[in-house]
């Protein structure tokens, strides 16, 4: 406060009003705040900087969201389109994203939104209802990418690609408002806006006659976190192939499987790269599980030789797929705490043997791969996310230490944990989480420090006994 200011003193009555306002606003925004209310709030001042972990997930729909949906959908049934299309964009804007802009004029209801790196424009009104994005802008006409396009467009149920006058290559979705439902509106728009965030990057990449355009909204990261982030990206490939070529490949097929899985996810989770890189891991991540007959030995063979071919890319290449850019649409499947507890038992047991014969470091990775898998493939609710991430913080101290975050979980030199801030983050997850998981209470007791994975083991034990039971079952 300012030495000239005058102190004003308020009613009681009155200060309990400003303190339930206070607190009225703060339950709102509870839901987006999760890890960053805590590591920014009171209590010790540790240092966590502001780094994305993990692609945009939207699990859990606020009260507020699926109130303009159902508002969305009961309108549209009484053919009041207009009203439908307004609910429908406010379900899409309460998502705490800041992704999704419109207005009405002219009759119309205008829109924009944006999902990575691309931005969708369009509009409604009583006839139709539209929506387009522009992809690259082309210098020239090629076959190549033309021909990728043609089979791209196949592959499109709601949009299709176009190319516009000035050699845009857009995609592009219409209906008719008597088959526009809120239904159909959503899976198009995700089909639309997902499919050009992620063809710019890869036709850009491999064809030079193709630009980035309309992207001017994406958030470039600094220049040293880039550099730190690639340069784990180069110590995790490398340290993985060269344990690969020290092991056995008939006796640790299936480890030698769970090293690469292990590490396809952390990068993916802990880089968060867009592009090629981002393309690539979902590449090998679906080669290891097509029904395609082939091999575990078969199979890591056609990964190893993906993840080398992507970093042999020059260093600049992958500082081009580093920024932060908000999401409208999840690109994740969802899935709830039952499904993460069946793979937390089904796979618990193949660390024994690997932990019996000392191979820590094959143990690691299965607990690495079930966390990794869920984060990578699924939507969690928040309390299983964050529980997975502190893992991964553990799992891999240096990263998040290279990154400038505080505290430290685990010394790998010394082997040490920090016991006492493991379980202070493990309560105040809990804590950030009990009003919409009332019985959330994670048993700490079970918890054994005899060395990394059998550590990773027993926390994961720990997350498998959560009961999640939402506030709406529980009541």
């Amino acid at each position: 406060m300012c030495s000239h200011s005058k102190s004003v003193l308020l009613p009681k009555k009155a200060i309990h009003l400003v303190l339930c306002e206070l607190l009225s606003i703060c339950n709102k925004q509870h839901e987006y705040m999760g890890l960053f209310d805590r590591w920014f709030g009171g209590g010790k001042n540790f240092n966590r900087p502001d780094v994305q972990f993990g692609r945009y997930s939207d699990h859990y729909r606020t009260k507020e969201q699926e109130d303009f949906w159902k508002t969305a959908v009961t309108s549209y049934e009484k053919q009041e389109y207009m009203e439908s299309f307004r609910a429908f964009f406010q379900s899409l804007q309460a998502n705490g994203q800041d992704s999704i802009q419109f207005e009405e004029k002219d009759n119309a209801l205008h829109f924009e939104l944006l999902q990575g790196s691309k931005k969708v424009h369009g509009f409604a009104n009583n006839e139709k209802f539209a929506a387009h994005a522009k992809v690259v802008h082309a210098d020239r006409l090629n076959v190549g990418f033309m021909r990728r396009l043609l089979e791209h467009n196949h592959a499109l149920k709601y949009s299709r690609l176009s190319l516009d006058d000035d050699n845009n290559i857009c995609i592009k979705f219409d209906s008719y408002i008597i088959d526009a439902s809120p239904y159909k509106l959503y899976a198009a728009l995700k089909e639309l806006s997902t499919s050009a965030d992620k063809q710019d990057d890869l036709l850009a990449d491999e064809f030079d006659m193709l630009h980035q355009i309309d992207s001017r909204h994406i958030i470039d990261l600094p220049e040293e976190e880039k550099k730190t982030k690639y340069s784990y990206i180069k110590k995790w490939t490398d340290s993985t192939f060269t344990r690969i070529e020290e092991l056995d490949p008939n006796k640790f097929k299936i480890g030698i499987n769970y090293l690469l899985l292990n590490l396809i996810y952390k990068m993916d989770y802990l880089v968060v790269p867009e592009g090629v890189m981002m393309e690539t891991l979902e590449k090998c991540h679906h080669l290891f599980f097509a029904p395609d007959g082939k091999t575990p030995q078969e199979k890591s063979q056609s990964v190893v030789k993906e993840l080398k071919e992507m970093v042999e890319r020059p260093e600049q290449n992958f500082h081009k797929e580093m920024y932060r850019v908000p999401s409208t649409f999840s690109i994740t499947a969802q899935a709830e705490h039952a499904q993460l507890a069946a793979m937390i038992e089904a796979e618990m047991p193949s660390m024994d043997w690997y932990l019996q014969n000392e191979y820590f470091d094959l143990a690691a990775a299965i607990a690495g791969f079930v966390s990794g898998h869920f984060l990578f493939y699924f939507r969690l609710p928040q309390p299983d996310r964050e529980y997975l991430h502190l893992l991964f913080e553990i799992l891999e101290p240096e990263y998040f230490k290279a990154l400038g975050f505080e505290p430290h979980y685990y010394n790998k030199e010394t082997k040490e944990f920090d016991k006492s801030a493991i379980k202070n983050e493990i309560n105040n997850i809990a804590k950030a989480n009990k009003e919409r998981f009332p019985k959330l209470a994670p048993d700490t007791k079970e918890l054994k420090y005899t060395n990394l994975p059998e550590f990773a083991r027993s926390f994961l034990f720990m997350v498998k006994a959560l009961d999640m039971t939402s506030e709406k079952k529980a009541k």
